[in-house]
């Protein structure tokens, strides 16, 4: 599917109409004409386009009470049953259950006042995978798609793959994580297998039992003879062949790519750097996902689901935080170790935070008033809180940020310009972040 971007109605300086105004509005703000320059300038630097991103998405909504926003002086009912401790940060605290993150707390940035008025899980998650809300109410539980998302942009502003696919979800697709009018091929391939067993093997990666490489060559050059029929040539309508061609081509490359041979082989690592990670499917998968973005994938989302908790949300948390601790503290290491961290965004984020009030069923229910966000790499200063909620948690009220905030920083950081306006293959322009205004204290 053809997708262009636009630059109508710009003036000799190459800002359009819209970013002039946008740049008055900034300078109201305290971004002014001279940063903003910069600002767009910094998406376009090919430094950032070599960028990859890792997000880590906790599916369900992780409470920023028991993680990264401890609340100690409100009422019990509200702060819980987790005390804070101190970070390698004076004067910032996260939960107890962090140990490690709290020791490197210098190595990464919290954004603690993003807030938005999408309080369910299918709405939710699309606002925050996106960067665009949804246009119409949806239910809790639904699957939808009316932007292409953060790792499909990334993936489509990249260009076509060599060997590797541009987009990886793993061990599956968020609700919201697909590429909507920008066409099959930006789609996440999804690597349900699970790298802690001993059998772990991804599906296309390897040729089916029984067929030769001769024989399949010879198959791909029929199968290249029948692509050059004649396509629907209807835009409007569209070639739903186009599709299966996307996908056909993105496993022939995974096939005969010495590249995602040796970036899926997790078995060759030093057992050392996978006890580090935890023998545990989360840990396994963040260390695939450093594998991944080694090997130049530029997006990796890392899906964990199970971070809501209405019920019983003590227990499972004490169970649960430790070892996440762990898996997202050495990946943070492992990439800096390797010199990949300056190149790597990490994001950890979920759809929004959790209810001040503990509930009846000993549980914190949805809340998008408030929530936490990791951002570490990139160029992403160290030890740096943006924002801050009220002495109870319930509300952003200091640096009060949006959802198109944090998407327009992941963009910037990317070198991938949030101003711009994409087109749809029937020609509709769509704007690819409504307020590409990024988050200035992450920018370095």
């Amino acid at each position: 599917m053809a997708v262009t971007t636009s630059s109508a109605s710009r003036y000799c300086d190459g800002l359009s109409r819209r970013s002039c105004l946008q740049l008055g509005l900034g300078a109201l703000t305290g971004t002014g004409l001279t940063q903003m320059l910069q600002l767009r300038a910094a998406a376009k630097s090919s430094d950032a386009r070599k960028r990859s991103c890792i997000l880590v998405w906790l599916d369900g909504g992780p409470t920023h009470y028991e993680t990264f926003d401890p609340k100690p002086k409100a009422p019990k009912e509200v702060r819980g049953e987790f005390n804070p401790i101190s970070t390698a940060v004076p004067g910032i605290q996260f939960s107890e259950k962090l140990v490690r993150l709290a020791k490197s707390a210098g190595e990464f940035s919290v954004i603690r006042s993003i807030r938005h008025n999408q309080g369910n899980h299918g709405a939710g998650n699309h606002y925050m995978m996106t960067g665009a809300p949804p246009r119409i109410p949806v239910s809790c539980g639904a699957f939808v798609s009316f932007h292409p998302s953060l790792g499909s942009v990334t993936a489509h502003d990249r260009g076509e793959s060599r060997g590797l696919p541009l987009y990886f979800s793993i061990p599956r697709m968020s609700r919201s994580g697909g590429p909507n009018f920008l066409g099959a091929r930006f789609a996440p391939f999804v690597v349900p297998d699970d790298p802690n067993s001993a059998g772990f093997r991804v599906r296309d990666v390897a040729l089916p039992k029984g067929l030769a490489e001769m024989r399949f060559g010879s198959r791909r050059e029929l199968r290249g003879l029948v692509d050059k029929l004649k396509r629907i040539d209807d835009k409007t309508a569209g070639d739903p062949v186009l599709a299966l061609d996307d996908y056909y081509r993105q496993g022939y490359n995974l096939v005969t790519s010495p590249e995602a041979q040796k970036a899926f082989d997790i078995h060759s690592e030093d057992k050392k750097i996978r006890e580090s990670y935890g023998r545990n499917s989360f840990g396994q998968r963040a260390l695939l996902a450093r594998r991944l973005v080694e090997a130049g994938v530029p997006f990796v989302t890392l899906y964990e689901g199970g971070w809501d908790h209405h019920r019983n949300v003590f227990p499972a948390l004490k169970t649960r935080l430790p070892s996440w601790d762990q898996t997202l503290a050495t990946l943070l290491e492992d990439l800096q170790e390797r010199g990949l961290l300056e190149s790597t965004l990490v994001l950890v984020l979920g759809e929004f935070g959790r209810t001040p009030k503990i509930n009846t069923r000993a549980g914190r229910d949805h809340w998008s008033s408030a929530m936490s966000v990791l951002m570490a790499g990139a160029g992403t200063p160290g030890g740096t809180i943006v924002g801050a909620t009220d002495r109870a948690g319930y509300s952003a009220v200091d640096r009060v940020l949006s959802p198109e905030n944090f998407a327009s920083t992941v963009y910037t950081k990317l070198g991938i310009d949030p101003g711009q306006t994409l087109h749809t293959p029937q020609g509709r322009p769509v704007h690819l972040v409504s307020d590409p205004t990024p988050i200035r204290e992450l920018l370095g």
